[in-house]
C-alpha cells in the first residue's frame, strides 16, 4: 500500500509511522513543491477503491512561516453512512494549527463525507500548518477515496488595511489622510480560511467632510441556504453613521458577491457578526474615499426634457482607482444629454450628439429624463445611457408617464432589433439586462436591487409619430411601501401596530411593478393581547416552484408567529389564487426574499387585527375530501354550548 501513497510527482514526501504525530496514525508530510505550484497527494490505491481497517492516516501539509496552505480537490468518493460523517468512514480537517501535531485533544475544524458536492471544493488553512486526518471502517464499499491539490500561499495577501484596534481581536479603523491610502481592502478573521466562533468584528471607516465611503463585497461565504438573515447567526450589518445605532442601510448572510455599498456621509460602520456552530469562509471586500463631486449642472428643460443632476468628470487620478477597485457601471463620459441637433442627408440622419448622463442623488433626489427632442420625434441611430446612483439604503424607482417608439409591427412582445429602452442592474459585478420595452405599452414601474440603475435608449429607425419616452425618477428608502412605520434597524423593515390602525394594505416592494431582486423585506403586525392578525392575499406573484426553496431559485414570502422561522407554515410562491393567513398570536411576522435571478410582480394585501372572540374558527377539510374550500363556523354563544354539552351527555347515556 506504501507504493499508491507516495504516488505525487514532483513532492517532497516524509512517511512516518507510530508516534511521529498521532500514537497510531501513519503520517505523510508534505513540505515542498520543488518550485512547482502545487502538487497532488489522493487516498490509498486511488482511483480504485480504498482499502478497509484504515485506523489513522494523516496528511501534514507545512508552508512557511509567513505561508497558508490551499487544498483543492479534484474529486470526493467517502463511503457516507451517517449525515454528520461520525461512525463510518471520514476525513477530518484540522485548519487551525501552528504546529504540525495533533492527537485526541486537538480542536477540529470539521468531517468530510460523501460525494463531491456534499464537500468544499477548496480548504485554506489560517497558519502554516494543515493536517487531514482518514478514517475507513472494516466494512468494504466502492468509494474511490479523493485526490487533490495542494500549494502554499504568502499570507500577507490577505492583510487587512486598516489599523487594528489595541486591545480587540478584529476591530479595524480606515481614515481617510493624507498619509493613508484611499482605497484598500479588509477581511474577515482568518480568510480564507473559516473565521472563529463567537466573535464581534467593528469596522469603522471615517472619510473627510468632501468625501464619501464605497464598500464592495467581492466574495462573501457565511452559511448555506437561503434563510432570512433575520434569523441567521452569522451576519454583516453595514450602519449609515459612526455606531451601531445608526441606521442599517444593508444586512448581508449566507452567499453573496458583488455588492455594493455607498454612504451617505463621512462616516461608516460595519459590524461582523458570527456565533453559528460551523462557521464559513467569511469575506474579503474592498473600500474606498471617494470625492464627493459637487460640480453638478441642473440641466433646463430646453436642453434635455428631463430635469437631472450630471456629474463632471472627476481628475484621472481618481477615475483609474474606481477602476482598479471594480469595473465601472457605465464606461461613458458624464456629459449633457441634450435635444440632438441633426441633418438630413437624403433620407437618412447623422449620427445625434451624445446623450450620456450620470443621476446622482446627492443633488435632487427626484426629477424626470426624456428620449432627445421629446415630446417631438427623437432622431434615427440615437443612443442614450441614464445612469441612476444612489446611496445608502437608497432604491432607484423609475415610474413611466408616456412611452411610444417606433416598431414596425406594433408587436412589443418583439423588442430585438428595433427602438428600444433597456433597463440594467449590478449583480455579480457587471450590469445585466432585467428588462427590454419597446413599442407604445406603457412599462410597468422599474425598482434597482442596489443604489445602482441604468437605462439605455437605442433608437435605431425614427417615425414622425414616435415621442420617445418620459419617465420620473426618484431615490427612495422606503422601497416603495408606503404604508407602515419603517424600522430603522433593518433596511426594508415596516411594523404595523393595531394601536394606531386596525386595519389596513401593505405590499411587496414596488408594486404594482415588478420587485427588485436581491431584496430581503419584513413586516412586522403587533396586536394588543388578546388579538390576532388576519392576512388576505387578495393577488400574488412571487417567482418560484413548491417547496420555494433555493434549489430550485425560488423567490418567497414566509409567516411565522415568532422572529423566527415557524415551522407551521410552509412556504409561499408562484402565482396563487387569493388565500387568507391568520396568526396564532397578537405578533405576527411575512417576510419577503429575492434571489438575483428572476423577478415578478409581487402581492398585494390587507390586513386586518381582530380582538379572540370574532375571530372564527376555520376547520380545513382532509385531503381525501378532495376540496379546496374551507367551512367557518361562527362564534357560538355560551347557552347554545352548554346545550350542546348535554345533548352529547344523553347520547352517551
Amino acid at each position: 500500500m506504501e507504493e499508491p501513497l507516495c504516488s505525487l510527482l514532483l513532492v517532497l514526501i516524509l512517511f512516518v509511522s507510530g508516534d511521529a504525530v498521532n500514537p497510531g496514525c501513519d503520517c505523510l508530510q508534505y513540505s515542498e513543491t520543488y518550485g512547482k505550484e502545487y502538487g497532488t497527494f489522493n487516498s490509498p490505491d486511488y482511483p480504485r477503491p480504498y482499502p478497509a481497517n484504515i485506523n489513522c492516516l494523516l496528511y501534514t501539509f507545512i508552508a512557511d512561516i509567513e505561508e497558508i496552505v490551499e487544498i483543492t480537490f479534484k474529486d470526493f468518493d467517502v463511503y457516507k453512512t451517517h449525515l454528520d460523517c461520525i461512525g463510518g468512514d471520514f476525513l477530518k480537517i484540522f485548519l487551525h494549527l501552528e504546529k504540525p501535531e495533533v492527537d485526541e485533544y486537538t480542536n477540529w475544524s470539521g468531517l468530510l463525507c460523501g460525494g463531491y458536492s456534499d464537500v468544499p471544493a477548496v480548504l485554506y488553512s489560517s497558519g502554516p500548518v494543515l493536517i487531514l486526518e482518514f478514517h475507513t471502517t472494516d466494512a468494504s464499499s466502492n468509494a474511490t477515496g479523493f485526490i487533490g491539490t495542494f500549494r502554499f500561499i504568502d499570507r500577507r495577501t490577505f492583510r487587512t488595511d486598516g489599523q487594528k484596534l489595541p486591545g480587540t481581536i478584529c476591530d479595524y479603523q480606515f481614515i481617510s489622510s493624507n498619509h493613508t491610502l484611499n482605497h484598500g481592502r479588509f477581511y474577515s478573521p482568518r480568510y480564507p480560511s473559516n473565521y472563529p466562533q463567537n466573535i464581534k468584528c467593528a469596522y469603522r471607516f471615517r472619510a473627510r467632510a468632501t468625501e464619501r465611503i464605497r464598500i464592495v463585497f467581492e466574495e462573501v461565504t457565511l452559511q448555506k441556504g437561503d434563510v432570512s438573515c433575520l434569523n441567521r447567526a452569522d451576519v454583516i450589518k453595514v450602519h449609515d453613521g459612526r455606531s451601531a445605532v445608526s441606521p442599517t442601510i444593508r444586512v448581508v448572510c449566507n452567499e453573496a458577491s458583488a455588492l455594493e455599498v455607498l454612504s451617505t456621509g463621512p462616516d461608516l460602520f460595519i459590524e461582523f457578526l458570527a456565533d453559528s456552530e460551523w462557521p464559513g469562509q467569511g469575506f474579503k471586500a474592498a473600500f474606498q474615499f471617494q470625492p464627493l463631486l459637487l460640480e453638478t449642472t441642473p440641466q433646463t428643460e430646453a436642453e434635455t426634457s428631463a430635469d437631472v443632476v450630471v456629474e463632471k468628470p472627476g481628475p484621472p487620478a481618481v477615475q483609474k482607482q474606481t477602476a482598479d477597485l471594480i469595473p465601472s457601471v457605465s464606461a461613458t463620459s458624464c456629459c449633457s444629454c441634450r435635444s440632438a441637433e441633426y441633418k438630413e442627408d437624403g433620407n437618412v440622419p447623422v449620427i445625434p450628439a451624445n446623450c450620456d448622463v450620470v443621476v446622482t442623488s446627492d443633488g435632487v433626489k427626484n426629477g424626470s429624463v426624456a428620449s432627445p427632442g421629446y415630446p417631438g420625434p427623437y432622431p434615427a441611430r440615437t443612443s442614450c445611457r441614464y445612469d441612476f446612483q444612489g446611496r445608502g439604503k437608497e432604491r432607484v424607482q423609475v415610474f413611466f408617464t408616456d412611452f411610444s417608439l417606433y416598431h414596425p409591427t406594433d408587436d412589443s412582445k418583439e423588442c430585438e432589433s428595433i427602438d428600444s429602452l433597456m433597463a440594467y442592474v449590478l449583480i455579480d459585478g457587471r450590469m445585466e439586462k432585467i428588462d427590454n420595452f419597446c413599442g407604445s405599452t406603457l412599462p410597468r414601474p422599474l425598482m434597482s436591487n442596489g443604489p445602482r440603475l441604468m437605462l439605455e435608449f437605442r433608437g435605431i429607425y425614427s417615425s414622425r409619430q414616435s415621442r420617445g419616452f418620459r419617465a420620473v425618477y426618484s431615490f427612495t428608502e422606503n422601497f416603495g411601501v408606503q404604508s407602515g412605520q419603517q424600522a430603522p434597524d433593518l433596511p426594508c423593515a415596516f411594523v404595523f401596530n393595531s394601536t394606531e390602525a386596525n386595519e389596513g394594505i401593505f405590499h411587496s416592494p414596488n408594486f404594482p411593478g415588478f420587485y427588485p431582486r436581491d431584496t430581503e423585506c419584513h413586516y412586522f403586525f403587533n396586536g394588543q393581547t388578546g388579538q390576532r392578525v388576519k392576512l388576505n392575499f387578495n393577488y400574488f406573484d412571487v417567482e418560484g416552484v413548491l417547496p420555494c426553496e433555493a434549489i430550485s431559485a425560488s423567490d418567497y414570502v414566509e409567516f411565522s408567529n415568532f422572529m423566527a422561522r415557524d415551522r407551521k407554515y410552509s412556504r409561499h410562491c408562484g402565482q396563487l389564487q387569493e388565500f387568507s393567513v391568520e396568526s396564532d398570536r397578537k405578533f405576527f411576522r411575512v417576510t419577503f426574499r429575492s434571489n438575483d435571478r428572476l423577478d415578478g410582480t409581487g402581492f398585494n394585501a390587507s390586513y386586518q387585527f381582530l380582538d379572540q372572540e370574532d375571530i372564527p374558527t376555520s376547520v380545513r377539510p382532509t385531503e381525501r375530501t378532495g376540496h379546496s374550500s374551507t367551512l367557518t363556523i361562527g362564534p357560538i354563544s355560551h347557552p347554545t354550548l352548554i346545550l350542546i354539552i348535554l345533548l352529547v351527555i344523553s347520547v352517551f347515556k
